[in-house]
C-alpha cells in the first residue's frame, strides 16, 4: 500500500517545525508533526535525525482521533485538524499511552470537544485524570476488546504493558490491516519520506531506539509480539518516525531477535519504580541503561501496576535488584516491598535510589534490611534531594554498569581463562600506543585510557577507536558528539595510567588532580600530554563487545615533536 494522497503541509521557520497530513488509507489521515532540530530525547537519547510525533484520524460512520502531539506544535496541530474536521465531530480520542510528547495537546481537544469519549487503559485514563483536572466522558478498554467506528472500520485494542509505559494499548484496524503502535516499532527520525522505502537509512535508528527504549523491556516485547502474531498487517502506524509498510516482517523479525536474546541472558536485573510519581523512571531507566552496556538483561516493572506474584517469580529469577523508593502513603507499594525483601537472597545484589517524590520510603532502614538478608550492595544508595541534573543522570548510568560488572565478573575471568594459547599469545603480539579519550557533554564529562587506536583515513583525516560497550564512557561516544584523542609520551604516562585505570565510584569526577585546560569543543586537553586532536564522532560499528568509533580530526597539535608515543604491548590477545 503506497500514500494516497499528501493535503497539506505547513512549516514554521523557527525551530523547523513542519507538520504535513497524508492519507495512508481508506478513510484514515495521518498528521505527522516533524521536529527537524530537536537533538535529545529524555535521559536515553542524543538525536542526531531529529524526530517526528504521529496523530491518526479515522473518519468511519464514528471517528476517532490516534494520539495528539508534543505541545510544541500546540499552533499548528490545531490549525491543521481543524482544516481537516470539526473537532466537535470527533468522537472518540484513543490514547495509545500518556507520555506528555504523545498526549501533550488532549485538553485542548478536550476544549474543542467536550463530548469526546476518552478511550484508554485504565492506568491511561488515572494518569490523564491528573493531567488535565477537568471531568471528561472515559471508556476503559482491556486487552481483546474492541470498538466499531462504522463503514468496516472496528478497532480492536491489544494491551501492550512497558512498552514502554504500563498504560501501553496498540490499536488494530480491521478493514485497513493498520496497527497503531505509538512508540512500539519507532524510531525518532526526521525526514520527508512518510514510509520505510529506504530501510538502509533507518535500520541504525531504529536499532539505537529499540536499545533505549524497548530492550529493558524484551520480554514485555515479546509478550506483545506473540499478541499480535495473527494480525493482519499492512502498515504500523508508528509514533515516531517513518510508518512501517514496506519491510514490516523484517522490522518485526529484528524485534523477535533481539528480545530473545536480550531474554535469554542468563543474568537478569529487576529494577522497581512508581509511575507519575517524583523522577523514579527516569532515573531507575538510567540504572537500566547502564546495566545494559555489560550485558546482563534487565526488567523494569512498576510498583503500582504490578501483581505479587509477578513479582515473587522476578525476584526469584534475579541477580540483581534496583528499587527507586516509593511514597510511604502507598500501600500497594508497601506490599510490592514486602514480596520483594520475602523472595530475596543472599546471593543477589542491590541497588537504592531516592525518587525525588518528597515523601519516599527512607532509604537507610530498607538497606539495612537487605544487609540482614545478605544481599551484596552493588553502589552506596543514590540520595535525590532536588531535580535531577545531567549529573545524576550519569551517576544512575554508572551505578547500573557497576552492577552489571559486578554480576558480570564471573563470566569475565572466565573468558580471560578459556584460551586458545597459540592464537591469543599471536594477537597479541599486535602492538598499539597508549592514549586517553575525554569528552564533556553540557555540564557532564568523563575520561578513559584507550590503546586500540589506529588513523583510519587520510581525506578527511579520521582515526577509529574500540571502546568497550559497559565503558561509562560509551554514553559520550554517539554519532555527532565530540572528544578529546589526548597522546601519552613514553616515559611519562605511568601517572596518568595509574589515575585513569583506578576504578571509580559511580558519578565521580575522573579530572580530580589531573591538570586540563578546555579545547574548543569544550572536551578537557591533558595539559602534559604528548600531543591532542579535537574529534567529531561520524559513524559507529558494532564490533560485538566493543563499539568501533569513526571520527573525523578537527585540529590538533604536538607538544613535543622529539618525543614518542607511549607503547603498549600484550602478552594475549583477549583482554587489554
Amino acid at each position: 500500500m503506497v500514500a494516497l494522497r499528501e493535503n497539506n503541509q505547513i512549516i514554521s521557520n523557527p525551530g523547523r517545525l513542519t507538520i504535513k497530513t497524508v492519507e495512508i488509507a481508506a478513510e484514515t489521515t495521518a498528521i505527522r508533526c516533524l521536529d527537524w532540530d530537536r537533538d535529545r530525547f529524555d535521559v536515553e537519547f542524543g538525536l542526531r535525525n531529529g524526530t517526528t510525533y504521529n496523530s491518526f484520524l479515522i473518519q468511519g460512520e464514528k471517528i476517532a482521533l490516534i494520539d495528539t502531539s508534543h505541545r510544541k506544535f500546540e499552533q499548528l496541530y490545531l490549525e491543521i485538524l481543524l482544516g481537516l474536521i470539526d473537532p466537535a465531530r470527533i468522537d472518540y480520542l484513543i490514547i495509545s499511552h500518556t507520555e506528555p510528547d504523545h498526549s501533550g495537546l488532549v485538553k485542548d481537544i478536550l476544549q474543542l470537544a467536550p463530548s469526546i469519549t476518552v478511550v484508554g487503559a485504565k492506568i491511561a485514563i488515572q494518569f490523564l485524570e491528573n493531567m488535565v483536572h477537568q471531568p471528561f466522558k472515559t471508556r476503559v478498554i482491556k486487552n481483546g476488546e474492541r470498538l466499531d467506528l462504522g463503514n468496516g472500520h472496528e478497532l480492536e485494542f491489544i494491551s501492550a504493558p512497558n512498552l514502554h509505559w504500563p498504560d501501553t494499548i496498540l490499536t488494530y484496524d480491521h478493514k485497513t490491516y493498520t496497527l497503531y503502535t505509538c512508540d512500539v516499532f519507532g524510531m525518532h527520525y526526521c525526514d520527508d519520506h512518510t514510509y520505510d522505502e529506504n530501510i538502509g537509512s533507518l535500520e541504525e535508528d531504529f536499532k539505537y531506539y529499540y536499545d533505549c527504549l524497548m530492550s529493558p523491556n524484551a520480554r514485555s516485547v515479546l509478550a506483545a509480539l506473540k499478541r499480535i502474531e495473527k494480525l493482519d498487517i499492512k502498515t504500523v502506524a508508528t509514533g515516531h518516525g517513518p510508518l512501517l509498510q514496506h519491510y514490516i516482517s523484517e522490522w518485526l523479525g529484528r524485534y523477535q531477535n533481539w528480545s530473545l536474546e536480550q531474554a535469554k541472558t542468563e543474568t537478569l536485573v529487576a529494577l522497581f519504580y512508581t509511575e507519575d510519581y517524583g523522577y523514579s523512571e527516569q532515573l531507575v531507566r538510567a540504572v537500566a541503561h547502564g546495566c545494559v552496556k555489560t550485558g546482563v538483561a534487565v526488567e523494569l516493572v512498576v510498583f503500582n501496576n504490578a501483581e505479587p506474584q509477578e513479582i515473587r517469580e522476578l525476584v526469584t529469577q534475579a541477580s540483581g535488584l534496583v528499587i527507586g523508593m516509593p511514597p510511604q502513603s502507598s500501600i500497594t507499594a508497601h506490599a510490592a516491598l514486602s514480596t520483594i525483601l520475602a523472595a530475596a537472597h543472599n546471593k543477589q545484589t542491590i541497588g537504592l535510589l531516592e525518587s525525588g517524590g518528597g515523601e519516599d520510603e527512607p532509604v537507610y532502614p530498607l538497606r539495612n534490611k537487605f544487609q540482614e538478608l545478605g544481599l551484596t550492595e552493588a553502589f552506596p544508595p543514590i540520595l535525590v534531594k532536588e531535580i535531577p541534573t545531567q549529573a545524576t543522570e550519569q551517576l544512575c548510568d554508572e551505578a547500573g554498569t557497576d552492577i552489571g560488572q559486578w554480576l558480570t565478573r564471573d563470566r569475565t575471568i572466565k573468558q580471560i581463562k578459556s584460551i586458545n594459547t597459540n592464537l591469543e599469545k599471536a594477537l597479541g603480539r599486535i602492538s598499539t600506543g597508549l592514549y586517553i579519550i575525554t569528552a564533556r557533554k553540557g555540564e557532564i564529562q568523563s575520561a578513559m585510557l584507550a590503546s586500540w587506536v589506529t588513523q583510519a583515513s587520510v581525506n578527511p583525516l579520521g582515526v577509529a577507536i574500540a571502546v568497550s560497550k559497559e565503558r561509562a564512557i560509551e554514553s559520550f561516544m554517539q554519532v555527532g558528539d565530540r572528544f578529546v584523542l589526548n597522546v601519552l609520551e613514553e616515559g611519562k604516562y605511568q601517572g596518568f595510567m595509574k589515575h585513569f585505570l583506578k576504578r571509580f565510584a559511580p558519578g565521580a569526577d575522573r579530572f580530580v588532580g589531573v591538570k586540563t585546560y578546555p579545547a574548543t569543543n569544550g572536551s578537557p586537553i591533558l595539559a602534559e600530554a604528548l600531543a591532542y586532536m579535537e574529534c567529531e564522532i561520524t559513524s559507529r560499528m558494532d564490533c560485538g563487545d566493543h563499539w568501533v568509533i569513526y571520527s573525523t580530526v578537527q585540529t590538533g597539535r604536538v607538544a613535543n615533536i622529539n618525543a614518542l608515543t607511549a607503547a603498549h604491548h600484550r602478552k594475549v590477545g583477549n583482554h587489554y
